[in-house]
């Protein structure tokens, strides 16, 4: 029997092995049981408070401090208004480096708040913002870097902060991806000026939709708290033209009862991704990212980066056969920010300026990873990739 016929039959055994109906995800959330969401709706509904800094508002700010090892928590409706209230709150404008791999609303933060975004490459390894590259692209123009801890990687914060201090910069870190993570036993949320959350559906630890700005003083988490409230300092005071970005009471009481859960998902999380790195960490045309000792990961995606040079057009084609088989991949972050018409036209998006994102965003598959997804279902997925690669 020659290879290609093997392959076939292999990839057959795979589709009828499974239910044809069933659809797996890049991701899923991880919810707890409804019966224990039950009570803290019968108390919303007591209460009355649905909104506006509410008692669950109140303890899941404390609850997320304490949990995370940073001094102050500020809540939002969702992770894309803390990024436009963070770069408001500290007053960015002109340009911005940042990163052209990651989701759009890292640099629609930037456009909504009408600074200019300036792409840096990124680094091969990390695929986080390469510092090398960050001083290269600083102009007199330059207020602030915003880079992503990419797949919860966390960034070159030293060497960042030292560009930052030698230029006169501010650091906000998009966090979105970075829940949990800690560098030597320390949140890498208490490094910059900010660091923003996500607590999107997608994400580790969700409040359905929800996000948060981590900040260091209490001065800060004022103007931040004010800025999302509409600017009010008091009851009768408007102290700026703030916005409303609150988070519900629903939203936080989702995140209280998700907090007695978290380590256990993320533990699950970690068990599936040393699966994955067993049955593919030694396949001929797959790249993984490299771990850190020093680094405790909350292991929020999965991606695989095939070696489109020795098999033209893999990356695309294992992508369309697992898609045939019920397993939905996500290209992160495929096609980069600066290809898009809004920004494709900046001097700084050119594909010249951007060799490394540019080739790593044609590679890379984030493979399904969520907390309750199944030891076969990695099986599969991996039989798959490895089938397709023959």
């Amino acid at each position: 029997m020659d290879m290609t016929s093997k392959k076939n039959i292999d990839n057959r055994q795979i589709r009828n092995s499974e239910n044809p109906r069933r659809k797996v995800y890049v991701t899923e959330p991880a919810l707890p049981p409804l019966s224990e969401f039950l009570p803290y709706l019968e108390e919303i509904w007591s209460s009355k408070r649905v909104t506006n800094n509410g008692q669950f508002h109140q303890q899941l700010e404390s609850a997320l401090a304490e949990y995370l090892g940073v001094e102050y928590v500020s809540l939002f409706s969702n992770g894309t208004l803390a990024l436009l209230i963070a770069l408001q709150a500290q007053k960015i404008t002109g340009e911005v480096i940042t990163t052209p791999y990651s989701f759009v609303a890292s640099t629609h933060a930037l456009n909504w708040n009408g600074i200019s975004p300036v792409f840096a490459d990124i680094d091969p390894v990390t695929l986080n913002l390469d510092p090398k590259k960050i001083e290269e692209a600083i102009t007199p123009e330059t207020t602030a870097i915003l880079p992503v801890h990419v797949y919860g990687t966390p960034c070159n914060i030293d060497a960042i902060q030292y560009l930052a201090d030698i230029y006169g910069l501010k650091v906000i870190y998009d966090a979105a991806h970075a829940f949990g993570v800690e560098r030597e036993g320390k949140s890498i949320l208490n490094f910059g000026d900010l660091s923003v959350l996500s607590f999107h559906g997608t994400k580790v630890y969700t409040t359905f939709e929800g996000g948060a700005i981590i900040s260091h003083d209490s001065a800060m988490k004022k103007r931040i708290d004010s800025l999302k409230n509409f600017g009010f300092a008091d009851e009768v005071t408007v102290v700026g033209p703030g916005i409303n970005g609150k988070m519900n009471e629903f939203q936080a009481a989702l995140g209280l009862l998700q907090l007695d859960y978290i380590d256990a998902s993320i533990e699950k999380r970690m068990k599936l991704s040393a699966k994955y790195t067993g049955l593919l960490g030694k396949v001929h045309g797959v790249t993984l990212l490299k771990s850190d000792k020093n680094i405790r990961h909350n292991y929020s995606y999965f991606p695989i980066f095939l070696d489109t040079l020795s098999f033209p057009g893999i990356r695309d084609k294992v992508y369309d056969v697992l898609k045939q088989h019920g397993y939905f991949g996500r290209r992160y972050f495929y096609p980069l920010i600066s290809s898009f018409p809004t920004y494709r036209g900046l001097p700084s998006a050119s594909s010249k300026n951007l060799p490394i994102a540019e080739r790593m965003s044609n590679q890379v598959i984030c493979l399904p990873l969520f907390a309750d997804l199944e030891e076969s279902d990695v099986d599969n997925i991996c039989t798959i990739v490895q089938n397709t690669l023959v």
